[in-house]
């Protein structure tokens, strides 16, 4: 795809100062920058880089003011960052708007589906599943019954939908996600064999949440195991029967929840997380990586270590962990010194 100056300036509502009429038609880092090449500059530390930068393009700040000549014809923007993220994601809606059913495909004689959808070939949809408008279903992506997938969703290849499962608009699910498989409910009989629980219940997403990569997020035993709008989850991550996200939560890859676990809103939990069932988290929780939370959380904690300690503390405590081995000899010279003193 092809765009001129003048045209990525109309969609970031920029001004053009250089040439409007050249062209590009690929995205660089400004370092890495070469002739029909788009750049951003936001960092000042990488201010030098714009005046060496073949880029035909660059996204600066509009308080910006060159300081040496520059060959790049700017655009200038209120947020340089913000600005090349919003035409990232308009390049990524470009790209993927693809549109009709490839086949070969299964499809249920009662689906139901919106204008500009896209089913990519090896796919099913089952009975009952009603689709919105510009949903994009990539290829090999399973769908069961009576699942609900609004507006401008986005499923990539090799998804699984359980059924009854809900998603909200504008939500992304990649690769090698599971959503809505049983959650892991068994119970014990008097000879120490452990019988399946059914699980009954489903999975809400609602809007603006995103899936990554071989993230598995449970059914619920009963009711359903929610995922507030804006939750944006990682890559490999385990989100069990009954948990509840709340808003905007962003969760690191690799990161385990056990089953009925509230999470509030706005909480920012790290990589390899091991979080217990049955317990409740507060808003505005920060978890750092490979921390373990068995107890509940209050609102603003930042935590860290296994179990996990509040964030200062545990850095405080860290501090006397490295020192341990000379404690020990400070410890023994002193137990040794008072047995010389006693045996005087």
């Amino acid at each position: 795809m092809v765009f001129t100056a003048g045209q990525i300036a109309g969609i970031l509502e920029g001004e053009v100062d250089g040439n409007p009429e050249i062209a590009v038609h690929k995205l660089a880092k400004i370092e890495e920058g070469e002739s029909g090449s788009l750049t951003f500059l936001a960092n000042p530390k990488y201010t030098s880089h714009i005046y060496t930068t073949k880029a035909s393009v660059t996204i600066v700040n509009k308080d910006f003011v060159p300081e040496q000549n520059i060959t790049t014809t700017m655009i200038k923007v209120d947020d340089a960052y913000e600005s090349f993220s919003k035409l990232l994601e308009y390049y990524n809606k470009v790209k993927n708007n693809k549109v009709g059913i490839e086949t070969p495909v299964f499809t249920a004689d009662d689906v139901t589906f919106g204008e500009n959808f896209y089913l990519g070939a090896f796919s099913y949809v089952g009975s009952n599943v009603i689709i919105g408008k510009n949903v994009k279903i990539y290829p090999n992506v399973y769908v069961g019954d009576n699942v609900k997938i609004d507006d401008n969703v986005i499923i990539f290849a090799g998804a699984k939908i359980y059924s009854e499962t809900v998603i909200g608009k504008n939500c992304l699910i990649h690769s090698g996600a599971i959503i809505g498989a049983d959650g892991f409910g068994y119970t014990p009989n008097k000879d120490g064999e452990f019988s399946r629980v059914p699980q009954t219940g489903n999975v809400v997403m609602e809007d603006n949440v995103d899936i990554g990569a071989g993230t598995t997020i449970d059914r619920a035993t009963l009711g359903s195991t929610i995922l507030h709008k804006g939750v944006k989850l990682d890559n490999q991550i385990q989100i069990a029967h009954n948990v509840e996200i709340g808003e905007h939560t962003v969760i690191a890859a690799q990161t385990g929840i056990a089953g009925s676990t509230k999470i509030g809103k706005r909480c920012m939990i790290g990589g390899q997380v091991g979080i217990v069932g049955h317990i409740t988290i507060g808003d505005n929780v920060k978890i750092q990586a490979q921390s373990g939370i068995a107890r509940n959380i209050k609102d603003n904690e930042v935590l860290q270590g296994s179990p996990a300690l509040n964030y200062g503390d545990f850095n405080k405590s860290y501090v006397h962990f490295k020192n341990l081995p000379k404690v020990v000899k400070r410890i023994d010279k002193l137990e040794k010194k008072i047995d010389r003193d006693q045996n005087k």
